[in-house]
């Protein structure tokens, strides 16, 4: 029986020391998580001469001028009804700091194009009788 309890002070004292370093290991802080940066931002677009904005709910982005852009602008001009007529759209898109520091402080780059209105028909909106 004294065996058997020296034998179980022994394993508890053993087990029950930690060493520092393994310590150490188990009190790191978790590492942060970055948020992605590319987003599905759901707004109002409106594209001009020399400016592209996207404003949505809590938020207004200018856009980057580039070919996505441009592939937005044509899709949403046969929509529109003056140029001025912002259209609501959905986009994935890379949210960068504005390099020029005018306008915006963040401007947003468009990866993919999801969503944007159509056009309706003459042929349905007039309704037969």
């Amino acid at each position: 029986m004294k065996k058997l309890f020296g034998l179980l002070i022994l394993s508890m004292i053993l087990f029950s020391c930690q060493d520092e370093d393994r310590r150490e290991l188990m009190d790191q802080p978790q590492a942060e998580k970055v948020p992605d940066s590319i987003q599905v931002l759901e707004g109002e677009f409106i594209y001009v001469a020399d400016a592209a904005v996207l404003r949505g709910d809590g938020f207004v982005y200018g856009v980057t001028l580039d070919s996505m852009s441009q592939v937005l602008s044509d899709q949403v001009s046969p929509v529109k009804q003056d140029d001025f007529e912002m259209i609501p759209v959905t986009v994935k898109a890379k949210i960068l700091p504005n390099p020029a520091q005018e306008g915006w402080e963040e401007v947003i780059e468009i990866r993919e194009i999801i969503k944007v209105p159509q056009v309706a028909k003459a042929s349905d909106t007039i309704e037969k009788k």
